[in-house]
């Protein structure tokens, strides 16, 4: 079988999918660009292709059907930008990956702790030799009441972690998990609104879910919330949160995506002007700790995703049970 990958990294990716070629026993193409109308070609006659989160639109699913693949994965959990409708209409299948969830946990408890005790503020004022104390003063996750958001691989992970802690841990999920009402309990998003210090994302980005965090929603919580996000930018109406940044309705966010990041993040943009006003706002703010979607970034997990793609394609050529496909 032959695959191909889309916006293949040489610094990280490259090895582990030298190392799955080899095991599985597949030949791969690969380039560093992003899939678009004009580059679909090379491609062609791969059954498999690989991509990671860049629009598929049905005008390049047809053309792609129509050169050879048969097969699409994308290295990343989330698929919404795939029209997979329209996919399945003319034959293609398509999987997505999953990876260790401790990853994301793991910095989105460390998101936590930088809001909680002003590190980005501190440090640029250590940065100009400012020791003082003054506006400096933190919180204890400890003493703390964090709302979770979403508690499917990762979201767990993260209910699991912070209860070492030793905070108070309100969940909400469509599926609860018996399993982790030993460390918090479930309850409606309106409490959780309500009774938050802390207010954790972790719910994939579907159309229900969009501008989950508007200006209703910040309304109902309490004063100077913290508000993390290294979920999905569209979770978050931003100009609700910048509003309510400014008045101090919510005291701190800690995002690791932001609306509109499509055709920044993962690319070296040094010099250019960048046509998004909402995330300059945000970054001129002390309030606001925001960095380019790297929660997932560790090298367990990009072996995962590599690995995981891999398994996904050749597993649709195998026509053998795909733990990865993405259903109709």
């Amino acid at each position: 079988m032959k695959l191909f990958f889309y916006a293949l990294r040489d610094y990280d990716e490259k090895h582990y999918l030298d190392e799955c070629s080899e095991k599985y026993g597949f030949e791969y193409g690969f380039t560093s660009e992003y899939p678009d109308m004009d580059n679909l070609d090379l491609c062609r006659d791969y059954e498999g292709v690989s991509i990671i989160t860049n629009p598929l639109n049905s005008e390049m699913l047809d053309r792609m059907k129509e050169i050879g693949v048969r097969y699409i994965t994308t290295r990343s959990i989330g698929y919404e930008h795939i029209d997979v409708a329209h996919a399945y209409s003319i034959g293609l299948k398509i999987a997505h990956v999953t990876y260790a969830p401790e990853s994301v946990a793991d910095y989105t408890i460390m998101m936590m702790l930088i809001a909680c005790r002003q590190m980005p503020y501190i440090m640029n004022k250590a940065a100009v030799q400012d020791f003082s104390l003054e506006g400096k003063i933190g919180r204890e996750i400890s003493s703390s009441t964090i709302g979770v958001l979403g508690t499917g691989n990762i979201g767990a992970t993260v209910v699991k972690h912070l209860s070492g802690f030793g905070c108070r841990i309100l969940m909400n999920d469509v599926y609860e998990k018996d399993e982790l009402r030993v460390y918090g309990n479930y309850t409606s998003k309106e409490n959780i609104y309500a009774r938050s210090d802390i207010i954790t994302l972790h719910v994939p980005a579907y159309e229900e879910n969009y501008h989950m965090i508007d200006q209703k929603a910040i309304e109902s919580m309490k004063d100077n919330v913290i508000i993390v996000n290294c979920a999905r930018g569209s979770l978050i109406d931003s100009k609700a949160l910048i509003s309510a940044l400014k008045t101090g309705k919510v005291g701190f966010a800690a995002l690791d995506t932001i609306e509109n990041e499509a055709g920044l993040y993962y690319l070296n943009r040094s010099g250019d002007i960048l046509d998004n006003d909402e995330r300059a706002i945000l970054l001129s703010m002390p309030n606001v700790f925001l960095t380019p979607h790297m929660a997932f970034y560790t090298e367990r997990t990009v072996y995962d995703m590599i690995n995981n793609a891999c398994i996904g394609l050749l597993n649709f050529e195998k026509n053998i049970d795909n733990p990865f496909e993405v259903k109709k």
